[in-house]
């Protein structure tokens, strides 16, 4: 859960060093291996996304967990 500007500035980069992860493995590995390996930081990614989304749609300085 995010909480302040913070937190979403370093989810928002751990999001970015995912999708950097995987043009590299898309360049490096076979398609067999970068099948097997892509879903699980996809889901990563789509787990952050939602983090980033409840916060940015939360009223300023009142986010709860209730929001999402």
């Amino acid at each position: 859960m995010i909480t302040n500007n913070q937190e979403l500035a370093v989810t928002q980069h751990r999001i970015r060093q995912f999708h950097d992860l995987l043009l590299t493995l898309r360049r490096s590995e076979t398609v067999e291996n970068y099948v097997l390996m892509a879903n699980a930081y996809l889901l990563e990614i789509d787990k952050m996304n939602e983090e980033v989304r409840c916060y940015l749609a939360s009223p300023p300085q009142q986010y709860t967990a209730a929001v999402c």
